[in-house]
């Protein structure tokens, strides 16, 4: 009875209580902080309009961002979670590669995104949402931290996928993100925790929509034609052009990144950042095109063209700035960039269609939602999500193959390039600084599943072990052999004998990790040149 005590707590509590909470927490912080962004960006906008007619201002409000840059280069210094964009530092945390302070995390994202989009850097929201969503996770734990401590991933994840659906108005494609791209695999207690954090999101958000005037999502619904089975060479084009925009993209990221920090490696942090405010500046009172978040570029795309010289141009600038914002640190996510980025290349490509075919202007929407969902696919590497997001955002029921095919073709793109995601690539310069100056080291040992431990009655393949923790073994007793454990299908036991290799660069910490699934226990360490 105690077995199944213990069982039904380890599932119960993190799967669904705090599962729920999370979601409730996260919902009300998410919507508060949407609808503070939708009115810094208003405020931006007003900001930029009085400027272009009192330019005898600029000088003072560049002062002014001179100062702050100091601000934020310290703030930076104190908390690295509070740098660049939310989805790969909540992926990093879900994966144990990262770690962090969740009630001073989740002030300091809360002010400093806020300070990004009203000073107008190309940067979104719905990676700071995201990460938000992960440290109400970690806090709706936190109180329990010292007997149930495996509870946390699996509550971070949950506010993970809440913070994605509530900042999107997508609640399958907040399922989806938290499987294919923050744990990239699919089981039971994950799916778990991710519905139940995600349903309780969305009712909360529903409730509180009314009250905030706020509606979550990128766009409104828009009517699309449906395209015919002679037209699916549309999304192919789409995809492959798209597909190479991502790559050129994801290339250019790199290029920048290493002169950034390499070539500028001397150069003070603070003035990196007041580089990119005093661009800012300078391109906004050129048009607000070139700045904010990319929402309202993707907005007024939908609604009317524009010149092909002026696309380029845009979607130059945007990518230049948006990713040198986000290789100084600055805090703010990549999320509606990218996808501001797909909407110009779609654009691009719609533009030259309409000129050489004479396609009509509903051709054009289509056209332009496809290079959306496919830019999605290829620089985010989220096929899957990507093809949710556009049935449940852009409005994409009818055209479902066509999403298919150029989602498809973008991510083949990307992938016989090799390049990683824009996400998998910040979060590896993530870890990097993390572990700066940092040795790991590799340990060899056997633990005993303890009684009531969290381990008990799970599969391998479904604990959120120590990052770089494998199981490479397992003995249910001592009248058997230990078993290989090739696909994570073997059920834990209390008693069995778990053998396991780990490479860390915090001994303690790994420990802690593994006590809170296994059981407290004393176990010789044996330091290993292999892993």
């Amino acid at each position: 009875m105690k077995f199944r005590l213990n069982h039904f707590v380890n599932i119960i509590f993190p799967s669904f209580v705090f599962a729920s909470i999370t979601g409730v927490l996260t919902a009300v912080v998410v919507t508060v902080y949407t609808w503070l962004v939708h009115h810094a960006v208003e405020l931006s906008d007003g900001m930029y309009r009085y400027l272009r007619g009192n330019l005898y201002i600029v000088p003072i409000v560049l002062a002014a961002l001179f100062g702050f840059s100091f601000f934020i280069a310290y703030a930076h210094k104190m908390m690295p979670s509070l740098k660049g964009d939310g989805i790969p530092t909540s992926i990093g945390l879900l994966r144990g590669v990262l770690s962090f302070k969740w009630l001073p995390n989740l002030l300091g994202i809360f002010v400093l995104s806020l300070s990004t989009i009203l000073i107008g850097v190309p940067l979104g929201n719905e990676g700071i949402a995201v990460q938000m969503g992960t440290a109400l996770g970690r806090g709706a734990v936190y109180p329990f931290r010292k007997k149930h401590g495996a509870w946390d991933r699996y509550a971070m994840t949950g506010g993970t996928c809440a913070g994605f659906s509530v900042a999107t108005g997508a609640p399958i494609s907040g399922i989806m993100f938290s499987l294919e791209e923050a744990h990239q695999r699919i089981t039971p207690m994950i799916i778990m925790v991710s519905c139940t954090s995600v349903m309780f999101s969305y009712i909360t958000c529903e409730i509180l929509s009314s009250v905030f005037h706020v509606q979550g999502g990128l766009v409104s619904h828009t009517e699309l034609i449906t395209l015919s089975i002679k037209d699916i060479w549309i999304p192919v084009v789409v995809g492959i052009v798209v597909g190479l925009g991502a790559v050129l993209f994801l290339k250019y990221y790199r290029l920048l990144s290493r002169f950034f920090n390499k070539k500028l490696k001397n150069v003070k942090k603070s003035y990196k950042i007041f580089a990119i405010y005093a661009l800012t500046v300078l391109l906004g009172l050129l048009s607000f095109d070139f700045i904010s978040t990319g929402h309202d570029l993707i907005v007024e795309l939908l609604k009317s063209k524009t010149a092909i010289y002026m696309l380029l141009l845009i979607l130059l600038v945007r990518c230049t700035m948006s990713l040198a914002a986000n290789t100084t640190g600055i805090t703010g996510g990549m999320h509606l960039p990218v996808l501001a980025v797909g909407a110009l290349l779609a654009s691009i490509v719609g533009e030259i269609l309409q000129s050489v075919i004479g396609f009509s202007d509903d051709y054009y929407l289509v056209i332009l939602v496809l290079g959306i969902a496919s830019c999605f696919a290829g620089m985010l590497k989220m096929p899957i999500t990507a093809i949710m997001f556009s049935v449940e955002v852009l409005g994409c029921h009818e055209s479902i193959l066509y999403v298919i095919v150029a989602t498809s073709f973008a991510y083949a793109i990307t992938e016989i390039f090799r390049v990683k995601s824009i996400n998998e690539t910040i979060l590896d310069t993530k870890v990097e600084e993390f572990n700066e100056d940092k040795t790991p080291k590799v340990f060899d040992t056997f633990v005993t599943v303890q009684k009531g431990a969290f381990a008990v009655g799970k599969q391998i393949r479904d604990i959120f072990w120590p990052s770089n923790l494998f199981v490479l073994s397992l003995k249910h007793d001592d009248t058997k052999v230990a078993e290989v454990d090739k696909h994570g299908e073997k059920a834990i036991r209390e008693g069995d004998l778990l053998h396991v290799r780990y490479s860390t660069y915090d001994e303690e910490q790994t420990r802690q990790e593994l006590m809170a699934i296994v059981g407290e226990q004393t176990y010789n360490e044996a330091e290993t040149d292999t892993i």
